[in-house]
């Protein structure tokens, strides 16, 4: 059996609804875990819980889920030194001196603008989706706090330009990826496809078109409006309730006493982290370039990125960053070795929660694969279609999936293998479909409570992890809403 019919849903459903509902992330998602444990033991309650517990050790036999678990713990340690070292406030400053200078010329506001440089700031990191969240949430963190700017306001602008950039600009791991999966249709330049495709893929240009209007209008709403209504008026940036995900000692960690703040102080660190990303890519899919010698030497480093290791690479170069770190403080006589090391194993410790949160999430991706979740949804909607309905019924597909499952790069193996056979037997246009598959997996990555991308938002953002869920979510539905109406009349005129 494929999948197990309608009971392949409950698990990832019902753990998204606990999750809105209770608030309670972790115990939502080993409740899902359980349940789809419970489902495949046939009902059996004991041999469930006995495979859920091994479901959860097995995660780390995964190299990759170990490596980012790992890369997702390290961060800490990132952020505590350039916190610690003076870094976060040298930037500050300097984003402080700027902003008060453009206020003394009455250009704009300083929370509209500080938000747009958060959102240029993210969209020039295109390596990786986790290390773009990671940087803007904690960079501007401070900087929001500062203008009483919600975190929930961050979390989202951190969210919607992470997965959508590293989409748009597929110089990295996700455009290889996803030539791979269009060459396994059997394409023979799945490059010329993706850039064929990319015209149509609407979602991620609407998701960070709206960031923008948003600040520049400033007309927010839904639940972002009270958090922004709370903000302004009350100074809170966040809720009096709210749980911020991730620990205070990393969130409110101060400068040592007599450092000068130094932007270079983060700025190296980070820029090591962020450059190192596509250099690691090329080292770790090398190997594989021998059989394509003849080609030229710039299509042989991107079939290396296409060939390397993710996972690896944002573990190589967060380690890489921490080391280029401790040399730089170190020659600056910031820290002495003692201090070094307990930072290290302080942050480590501060981001503990989150290794913990990226285990149960790694873990209901393979009970919802075991399942077949994703499989019993496409079949559910492909025996029905007609041709141009295709584009906009594989869009909601994807996005369901995406939602329900967490992961844009599983849905976008499920839906491209399912929907570009459909498309060619149905006579659709295949470079729509092939966007609507894509677009639809980076909503889910873009709002899914238990995706990986929107868990590295609410902490790097030290924002309430569902309070990040429900703010954004109205806007990356409407922006959703937008994309299915588009893909719906141009099914209809292609």
């Amino acid at each position: 059996m494929d999948h197990y019919s309608f009971w392949s849903i409950l698990p990832p459903v019902l753990a998204i609804i606990l999750a809105i509902k209770t608030r309670q992330v972790f115990v939502s998602l080993l409740f899902g875990i359980w349940l789809g444990w419970v489902i495949l033991a046939g009902g059996n309650i004991i041999n469930g819980t006995v495979q859920t517990i091994e479901a959860l050790v097995n995660v780390f036999k995964n190299p990759g889920n170990t490596r980012t678990i790992m890369f997702s713990s390290l961060v800490g340690a990132l952020i505590a030194f350039i916190q610690r070292s003076g870094g976060v406030d040298g930037f500050v400053k300097i984003v402080n001196r700027i902003l008060n200078g453009l206020e003394k010329k009455n250009i704009g506001e300083s929370r509209k603008i500080v938000q747009i440089i958060a959102w240029l700031t993210g969209a020039s990191i295109f390596v990786e989706s986790s290390i773009n969240a990671l940087t803007v949430g904690t960079v501007f963190r401070p900087i929001f706090d500062r203008l009483k700017i919600p975190r929930e306001k961050l979390a989202y602008i951190a969210d919607s330009i992470s997965a959508p950039t590293c989409i748009l600009i597929p110089l990295n791991a996700w455009g290889a990826y996803i030539m791979g999966l269009i060459a396994a249709q059997g394409f023979a330049n799945p490059f010329k496809v993706l850039v064929h495709a990319f015209p149509y893929n609407f979602y991620p240009m609407l998701a960070m078109a709206m960031v923008v209007i948003i600040i520049i209008s400033g007309k927010d709403f839904g639940p972002m409006k009270k958090a922004e209504d709370r903000a302004r008026k009350e100074g809170k940036v966040i809720r009096d309730d709210a749980t911020p995900l991730i620990s205070s000692d990393v969130v409110s960690l101060p400068r040592k006493t007599g450092v000068s703040p130094k932007a270079r102080n983060m700025v190296i660190p980070i820029f090591v982290m962020v450059s190192m990303m596509p250099i690691m890519l090329v080292l770790t899919g090398w190997n594989s370039v021998a059989n394509i010698q003849q080609y030229p030497w710039y299509k042989q480093i991107f079939f290396a990125i296409g060939q390397g290791s993710g996972s690896a690479s944002v573990l190589y170069s967060v380690l890489i960053a921490i080391t280029t770190g401790i040399i730089l403080y170190t020659a600056q006589r910031i820290f002495s070795f003692k201090e070094t090391v307990d930072l290290v194993f302080k942050g480590i410790s501060g981001l503990i929660p989150l290794a913990l949160l990226m285990m149960l999430a790694f873990a209901i991706g393979t009970v919802c694969k075991e399942l077949g979740t994703g499989i019993y949804v496409a079949e559910v909607t492909k025996s029905w279609l007609a041709p141009k309905f295709v584009p906009v019924v594989v869009f909601l597909v994807s996005c369901f999936i995406a939602f329900a499952t967490g992961t844009s790069w599983g849905t976008f193996a499920i839906m491209i293998a399912i929907g570009v056979p459909m498309a060619q037997s149905l006579d659709a246009n295949l470079y729509l479909t092939i966007a609507a598959a894509l677009g639809g997996g980076v909503f889910g990555d873009h709002c899914s409570p238990i995706s990986d991308t929107t868990i590295i938002s609410s902490m790097a953002s030290a924002s309430d992890h569902i309070d990040h869920v429900k703010t954004q979510l109205p806007y990356a539905v409407t922006a959703g809403i937008v994309t299915a109406f588009i893909y719906l009349v141009l099914g209809l005129i292609f």
